[in-house]
């Protein structure tokens, strides 16, 4: 590996999917996500790839895929996630990092890659990366932390922030924890070689006081009606996008995957 290469956030011994996820009051969040990728990704394909997979939250999500690659920085994480799937040879675990994918080029038909992005110094690499495991016309669902959300906004105007939520350039708000502006993150997916298809807002009810008086499946219902308002504009903390990977020149197609093994050295 490359001595330039950017720094990893590394949850290696984290109990991060039990104490965030499980025990963290985040039933919400997690159903309108399920909503939200259950929508843009395709029923199925040959082979996807879950780009920090973690503990494999998602994993159970893509059930029509014949093969899904559950790639993290972190073994632990990917330990986990061993231990909480099925057995057999339908999930392939790899410990790698984004800026390094160890895959033959055109590997996969799909890729995701969720709440991953703010953790990340460079986008533009790990854009390019996948890209390049993605045969074309593969579908690229991803998900960013949204600095130009309605509680930025207000903190802004109220003087409280002293970051533009208007502003193009990433925020880090801790170290190794980005928000991203849309307009910057669909620049970066163009210039990786992907079409834009589709947005969509996610998390539109993310304030304690509202999950606390307002009954789950209410919450759910509400956000999952307003997701398609994403197409037009972005105020939600979090965002949902469907891409396609391009053939060179920016024209679309689709080629299948190889069906052999994905992984190769470099």
């Amino acid at each position: 590996m490359s001595s330039s290469r950017p720094p990893v956030c590394d949850y290696s011994g984290s109990d991060y999917q039990e104490r965030f996820w499980e025990r963290g009051g985040r039933a919400y969040e997690d159903r309108v996500e399920a909503v939200a990728l259950s929508r843009l990704l395709p029923w199925g394909g040959e082979r996807l790839l879950d780009v920090g997979a973690g503990a494999g939250r998602h994993a159970p999500r893509y059930q029509g895929f014949r093969q899904v690659v559950l790639l993290d920085y972190a073994r632990s994480q990917l330990e986990q996630a061993r231990m909480r799937l099925a057995q057999g040879d339908r999930f392939l675990y790899v410990v790698a990092d984004v800026y390094n994918l160890p895959f033959a080029a055109r590997s996969f038909d799909a890729a995701t890659m969720i709440r991953v992005l703010h953790h990340l110094a460079d986008p533009p690499a790990a854009l390019r990366q996948i890209r390049a495991a993605l045969s074309t016309g593969g579908v690229f669902v991803l998900e960013y932390a949204n600095k130009r959300n309605l509680k930025a906004i207000a903190r802004w105007l109220l003087g409280k922030q002293s970051w533009s939520p208007f502003d193009r350039s990433p925020v880090e708000f801790a170290r190794l924890n980005f928000d991203f502006h849309p307009s910057a993150v669909r620049s970066w997916l163009k210039q990786a070689g992907f079409r834009l298809r589709r947005q969509r807002t996610v998390s539109h009810f993310r304030h304690p006081l509202l999950k606390r008086l307002i009954p789950l499946p209410v919450l759910v219902a509400l956000d999952s009606a307003l997701q398609a308002s994403g197409a037009w504009f972005q105020l939600t903390p979090s965002v949902f996008v469907r891409a396609e990977a391009m053939r060179e020149g920016g024209q679309n197609g689709h080629r299948s995957s190889s069906t052999t093994n994905p992984i190769t050295n470099h």
